[in-house]
């Protein structure tokens, strides 16, 4: 075995040992805040394996039950100059033997929640946690418990659950969780050996390890998937909709730009075109590989040492609401949060701030908010709360001023403090930064421990300074790089808390906030399971290309099948100036979002362009938007009711029309709008309409059947928007802020 092997079985994961510094990701040197490849660890020939056998035993009564573990090793294989490795049964050589179980026995339990979701845990210990739930802020509150739907039954030694929607068999020799609907058809089966009809790929089937670095312990639950199935969800990818045969590591990571695989805001849940769901409730690193290194099976290897799984049945509907109800739905946004957000990075002085809301209202361009980014104190990207009072000359009065003419002001910070910053020696000397081993920081910077109210405390106050001078809406930028290897205020590594850092990140914003101003309003880059609770969230630092637009439709789509009602992002991009027919392409797009922001690296208010012409059409783009804030507002309701995302995969919307499935560069803005954006430099594109109604061109009035179209934007905004047959769509009169509209000139128009 090589020394890099054996490195990187002891230094894996986050494990705290005294060589942190030589830890390798999947065989490499690992940089810091680079996503985890978990599966690497179970390909490691120091590590000893356990693979569920068989039922050991089950009590109807309480849904407890054990599972028989068989212990194996990995062996390497040479077959006429092929090299692989298999796994083999292994004899246990621990002392006493008498004391460690060759074979071990180890708990399990399902759980009814609801008629449509039950919840399946499995331990690798003997010792389970005390209340995960009440430790977990991934959960909006006691999970509920509820088996009056469902039917337990035995045949033979098998158990079958049984509720209207569908059916989980535990299949007692082999050990395997059969999932089936509600006519009991088979949609997912965990993997046991007897799977492997292939003396050429071996298959390890559902497993947890016990490393020889530290004898701790991962879990790694393995399901089947079927031929044509397709998965949805994992959180904010650019790439394509459908994760199957995609690998996905879920760690909350700053991937420098969001075209790439690695995510600000992965989410440790998905759902089937076939009809279920699985919310994988850790916080652990997480690696997905969605019939990636095998096209039959769905590996999840999980970093944590216990699998906790709601499983879910029905519509992609059904199961984002059952989802929601566990992790949380937001309250609704302050409407004033739907308009324009004008911004860009950075407005230094109050005169920049005072000039562009003139030039907004002399260009008629309706906006709510003025955001100020990382100069508004004295040291950019220094934050310590305070404007600088060289360039702000009275804040108080600048931000009233703004509010007459209807604008909200937001402002930026981040969670890290670097040494030269003022309130770093205060947050060390106070332990209000996390630590590492040692007591000391990990970090350069001195990062917020959230998990310390003490540290809650101080944070909001700063924050709750500045919105009681009036200022609207903080940025939660970053959050991304909690430490890894550290030790948390509540006592926990970061290997558990490095992931749930956005979760706390963003509700100690969101919970200051609504105290004070009494808004439920964030602006939110980084994301895990519960961070939808606190809207809202944008896209990242995307690319000002085609690719940059793709990748962030696709981005929001994949978000908002993970959970999420809101979603915003850059008009344009991010990284460098937008060309001008871009940014055209690009603007219906952001209107025609939740939230609408228009941000950039380099300036991107519309009239710097020095085209008159597209100062007009931007501010079309923006009238379009404040037309229908009736309609946000209804759809924004919906959304929040139910947990389903107001920028809307076709398939969410019509999972009975096997056409929209494969469908990802169009989307539903609410239940009624189809929206297909022109993604390259072209007048006219290819549009598929679902079927079952009509479809009726909100510009041109064309109306259309459904199937596949080549449908020209010729109207007034330079991208293709359609209505369904039979829906009534509420429209104003376009006001410059959304305080402005007049409800007096509402019209409801029928298609």
């Amino acid at each position: 075995m090589s020394f890099r092997s054996f490195m990187s079985a002891v230094m894996a994961f986050g494990i705290l040992t005294a060589a942190a510094d030589t830890r390798t990701n999947a065989g490499s040197a690992y940089l810091l805040s680079q996503s985890i490849d978990v599966s690497k660890d179970f390909a490691d020939f120091t590590n000893t394996y356990f693979f569920a056998d068989s039922l050991a035993g089950f009590d109807t009564s309480t849904g407890r039950g054990t599972i028989s573990w068989k212990r194996q090793q990995l062996m390497p294989r040479q077959a006429f100059n092929a090299n692989t490795y298999l796994h083999q049964p292994l004899k246990s050589l621990d002392f006493p033997d008498t004391a460690y179980p060759q074979n071990p026995d180890l708990g399990f339990s399902i759980e009814p929640v609801n008629g449509r979701t039950l919840r399946l845990r499995i331990h690798t210990s003997p010792v389970a946690p005390a209340d995960p739930d009440s430790l977990s802020p991934m959960l909006a509150g006691p999970v509920a418990n509820d088996a009056s739907a469902w039917k337990v039954t035995r045949k033979g030694a098998d158990v079958l659950y049984t509720s209207p929607y569908g059916s989980l068999r535990i299949q007692a020799d082999p050990w395997r969780i059969v999932i089936l609907d509600s006519e009991g058809r088979e949609l997912s089966r965990t993997r046991t050996w007897s799977d492997n009809d292939s003396t050429q790929i071996k298959v390890p089937p559902f497993s947890f390890i016990k490393r020889g670095a530290d004898n701790s312990r991962s879990i790694n639950p393995v399901f089947s998937l079927t031929p044509g199935e397709r998965i949805f969800g994992f959180g904010e990818g650019p790439g394509p909709l459908d994760k199957a045969g995609q690998k996905l590591n879920l760690f909350v990571t700053d991937p420098q730009g969001p075209e790439s695989p690695d995510m600000y805001k992965p989410i440790p849940f998905f759902f089937s075109n076939l009809g279920y769901g699985m919310f994988i409730h850790t916080s652990a690193p997480l690696t997905a590989d969605v019939g990636q290194s095998y096209i039959g099976a769905n590996k999840l290897f999980m970093a944590d040492e216990d699998l906790d799984l709601f499983i879910m049945w029905g519509t992609p509907k059904e199961i984002l609401s059952e989802y929601t109800a566990l992790s949380g739905r937001p309250e609704m946004p302050p409407l004033w949060s739907f308009g324009t957000w004008m911004s860009r990075i950075s407005y230094f002085t109050e005169d920049e701030g005072r000039d562009v809301a003139a030039k907004l209202r002399s260009n008629r361009i309706p906006a709510d908010v003025i955001h100020f980014d990382t100069g508004w104190f004295d040291t950019d990207w220094q934050c310590d709360y305070e404007f600088s009072p060289e360039r702000f000359r009275n804040p108080r009065k600048m931000i009233s001023d703004l509010a007459k003419d209807g604008f909200h002001i937001c402002l930026w910070q981040l969670p890290y403090f670097v040494p030269g910053n003022k309130y770093f020696p205060e947050l060390v000397s106070k332990g209000l930064a996390v630590k590492n081993g040692r007591g000391t920081l990990p970090y350069e910077d001195a990062v917020l421990d959230f998990t310390n109210p003490e540290t809650v405390s101080w944070y909001q106050s700063k924050l709750g300074s500045l919105l009681e001078m009036g200022v609207g809406a903080i940025k939660v930028d970053f959050g991304e790089a909690a430490p890894l290897d550290a030790i948390y205020a509540n006592g926990r590594s970061g290997l558990y808390e490095h992931n749930l850092y956005p979760v706390r990140y963003n509700k100690a914003v969101a919970d200051v906030t609504r105290r004070i101003k009494g808004d439920n309003i964030i602006w939110a880059r980084s994301a895990w399971a519960g961070s939808q609770r606190y809207p809202l969230h944008w896209g990242g630092d995307a690319a000002s290309t085609n690719t940059g637009m793709l990748g962030t439709l696709r981005a929001g789509l994949s978000l908002g099948m993970s959970g999420f009602c809101f979603w915003s992002h850059d008009m344009g991009g991010f990284v460098t100036s937008t060309p001008e027919a871009l940014y055209r392409r690009w603007l219906p797009m952001g209107f025609l979002s939740s939230h609408t922001r228009a941000h950039g690296a380099p300036p991107t208010e519309p009239w710097l362009y020095e085209n008159p012409e597209f100062t007009d059409y931007f501010r079309r783009c923006a009238e379009l938007k404040y037309s229908l804030m009736p309609y946000i507002e209804q759809q924004a309701a919906t959304c929040v009711a139910n947990g389903w995302p107001m920028l809307r995969a076709l398939l969410v919307e019509f999972p009975d029309d096997p056409g929209v499935w494969t469908v990802e560069d169009q989307y539903m803005f609410g239940s009624d709008i189809l929206v297909a954006p022109l993604l390259t430099e072209t007048s006219a594109r290819n549009v598929y309409l679902p079927a079952g109604q009509k479809w009726t061109d909100y510009q041109s009035g064309r109306s259309y059947s459904p199937g596949w179209h080549h449908i020209e934007a010729d109207g007034p905004i330079k991208c293709i928007m359609l209505v369904r047959e039979g829906a009534e769509i509420p429209t104003v009169a376009p006001a410059q802020s959304t305080s402005a509209i007049d409800r007096s000139t509402l019209r409801v128009t029928k298609f």
